[in-house]
């Protein structure tokens, strides 16, 4: 981030602060009509048939050509994502109410 683009709060009045704060609102409001409207595009693209198949085609050819990341996206996309394990290392004294929570928590992601 860029601080000498930012404007201290003292120095802004209410209207300024809030005429500000509108325009933000609309762009923001922009962006997401323009990312619903690429979304909806894209869906519509990807339920006509030929063009999945042309898709499927180029990431299993990206695939064939020895590209794991095309390799990660079809194993993913059929369900065989292997697990992931996360290992976790506390320091210090617990209590055990917050020792078991702790452990609880670990044994239900596995």
């Amino acid at each position: 981030m860029n601080e000498q683009n930012l404007i201290p709060n003292t120095s802004l009045s209410r209207e300024e602060a809030k005429r500000l704060g509108q325009m933000g609102g609309k762009k923001s409001a922009q962006a997401r009509a323009e990312r619903k409207t690429f979304k909806e595009a894209l869906k519509l693209a990807l339920s006509m048939g030929d063009v999945q198949d042309k898709i499927i085609g180029a990431v299993l050819n990206k695939a064939f050509k020895g590209d794991t990341k095309a390799f990660e996206v079809i194993r993913d996309t059929i369900g065989e994502k292997p697990k992931e394990e996360v290992e976790m290392k506390v320091e210090g004294k617990l209590s055990e109410g917050v020792k078991e929570k702790i452990e609880k928590i670990i044994e239900e992601c596995r």
